[in-house]
C-alpha cells in the first residue's frame, strides 16, 4: 500500500490543528506520530529512529539544569544590580534586556522569561509605570538571543541536531563567522529600535535591593555545562552523542544537589518540567520523518528549486522570508523541522553549499516569531504573566513593538550571513 498522500495528510492536519489548537498541540503531536505507526506508515524502528535522541538530551537536561539555576536567584539579583546602575528608565530597560539576552543564549527562553519578570514588574511598580512595553521587549529579546547558540532554545538544536553541528560550530563554522555573529548583530540593531521606543522613559531608577541569591552551586554548574560543551565539541565532531550525554549528567548532579542541599523533591522537580514540549518534540520529530522517508521532502524542494532555477540570493531571500511570515504565526519548531531537510535538498539542486540556507532559515524561523503574541512560547508567557497583574495585551500592542525589532534584526543577521556565506 502506497502511504505517500495518507502521511502527508496526516501532516497537513496536524500542523492546522496545531494553528487551531495551540494549547493542545502535544496531543496533537503524538497522536499522529502514534497513527502513522497504527497504519503502519511508519514501522517502529522507523519512529524510533527519526527522533533525535541527541537533541532530547539537551533539551531536557538543559530544562532541569535551567529549573533550579532560576530557583536559585542568581539571574534575578545580577539582572537587579545592572537595573540599579542605570542613569534613568529607558537604559534600565535596555539593561534589562541585554541581560535577558544573555541569559537566553544559555537557558530556554520562557525559562529567561520568567527569570527576568520579577525585576521588570518591580521597576514597573516603583517608578508607576505600565509593564506592557517591557515585558514585551523581554520576551522578543529571549527570542532572539536563544538563537545564538545550541543550548539557547530548541530551533538551534534542531538544527545543530540535523547539521551535526556541535557547540563550537554557532561560533566559528568552517573558519568563518558563525550564527552567533549574525544573531549579535541582529541585536545591536534591534537594541537601537527599543531605545527609539522607550526613548521618553527618563525618570532616574533606584531599587531598593530585594534579592538575595540563594546559592552559586546551580551558577557554577550551567557555567561547568557551558564549557564542557565547548569543550567536547572538538571530540565529538558528528554531534551523535556527547553534548546530549553531557547535559543529562549536568541535569543529574543539579537534581540531587537540589535534593541533599535543599531538601527538595526529585519527583516534584521531574513532574514540574516542560514534558508536553519534550513530547511535542519527538512527535515532531516523528512526523517529519515520516515526510522524508515518502519522499516528500524532494517534492517540496524540486518545486522550490524550480522556483529559483540557479539564482542563490533569490533562493536564500525566498528560504529567510518564508521561515519569518510563517514563523509569526505557527509554531516555530514543527516549521523548522519539515524545512531543514528541504534547504539541504535545494542547496544540492543549485550546487550550493548547504550553511547559507540552513542559517538564513534558522534566522528567519527563531526570529519571525516575535512578530505577534502567538509566534513563540516566551510571548505566550510573557502575555500570561501581564494579564495576572491586570494589563491585557492587545494583538497590535504586541505587533507595534514586534514587527519593527523583528524587522530590523532579521535584515541585519540576513545580510550578514549572506556576505559571510553567500560566496
Amino acid at each position: 500500500m502506497d502511504y505517500k498522500y495518507i502521511v502527508l495528510g496526516i501532516f497537513i492536519l496536524c500542523y492546522i490543528l496545531f494553528i487551531i489548537l495551540p494549547r493542545r498541540r502535544t496531543y496533537i503531536a503524538v497522536a499522529g506520530a502514534l497513527l502513522l505507526v497504527l497504519i503502519r506508515a511508519l514501522s517502529l524502528k522507523d519512529a524510533f529512529l527519526a527522533i533525535n535522541w541527541n537533541v532530547m538530551g539537551i533539551f531536557v537536561g538543559t530544562l532541569v539544569v535551567a529549573d533550579i539555576f532560576m530557583e536559585s536567584r542568581v539571574p534575578a539579583y545580577i539582572a537587579e544590580i545592572i537595573v540599579d546602575k542605570a542613569r534613568n528608565t529607558c537604559w534600565a530597560i535596555l539593561f534589562i534586556c541585554l541581560m535577558t539576552g544573555l541569559i537566553s543564549a544559555f537557558v530556554e527562553n520562557v525559562a529567561t522569561v520568567l527569570i527576568v519578570a520579577p525585576i521588570a514588574l518591580s521597576l514597573a511598580r516603583k517608578l508607576e509605570i505600565n509593564p506592557t512595553k517591557m515585558m514585551i521587549a523581554i520576551a522578543v529579546s529571549s527570542n532572539l538571543q536563544g538563537t545564538a547558540t545550541l543550548i539557547g532554545d530548541p530551533p538551534s538544536m534542531l538544527l545543530g541536531g540535523f547539521a551535526r553541528m556541535n557547540f563550537m560550530d554557532f561560533f566559528f563554522y568552517k573558519g568563518k563567522p558563525s550564527i552567533f555573529f549574525a544573531v549579535e548583530l541582529g541585536a545591536l540593531v534591534s537594541l537601537v529600535v527599543l531605545y527609539f521606543i522607550f526613548r521618553d522613559q527618563r525618570t532616574k531608577v533606584e531599587l531598593v535591593p530585594a534579592e538575595k541569591v540563594r546559592s552559586w552551586v546551580p551558577a557554577i554548574i550551567l557555567a561547568s555545562l557551558i564549557l564542557l560543551l565547548a569543550v567536547t565539541s572538538f571530540f565529538d565532531t558528528g554531534f551523535t552523542y556527547m553534548a546530549g550525554v553531557l547535559c543529562m549528567i549536568a541535569a543529574a548532579v543539579s537534581m540531587f544537589w537540589e535534593k541533599f542541599v535543599n531538601r527538595s523533591s526529585i519527583l516534584g522537580g521531574l513532574k514540574s518540567l516542560d514534558w508536553e514540549t519534550t513530547f511535542f518534540l519527538m512527535g515532531v520529530f516523528i512526523l517529519v520523518g515520516s515526510l522524508t522517508l515518502t519522499g516528500w521532502i524532494d517534492i517540496i524542494s524540486d518545486f522550490l528549486s524550480n522556483l529559483v532555477g540557479r539564482n542563490i540570493f533569490l533562493g536564500y531571500t525566498l528560504i529567510v522570508w518564508i521561515a519569518v511570515f510563517f514563523s509569526a504565526f505557527v509554531d516555530n519548531v514543527p516549521f523548522l523541522a519539515a524545512m531543514l531537510p528541504v534547504a539541504v535538498s535545494m542547496c544540492a539542486k543549485i550546487d550550493q553549499a548547504p550553511s547559507l540556507f540552513l542559517f538564513g532559515l534558522l534566522v528567519g524561523s527563531s526570529l519571525g516569531g516575535n512578530i505577534t503574541p502567538i509566534g513563540a512560547s516566551a510571548n505566550i508567557v510573557a502575555c500570561g504573566i501581564l494579564k495576572k497583574e491586570g494589563h491585557e495585551v492587545k494583538f497590535f500592542d504586541f505587533v507595534k513593538i514586534g514587527l519593527p525589532f523583528t524587522l530590523a534584526a532579521v535584515t541585519a543577521a540576513y545580510l550578514f550571513i549572506w556576505f559571510i556565506w553567500g560566496g
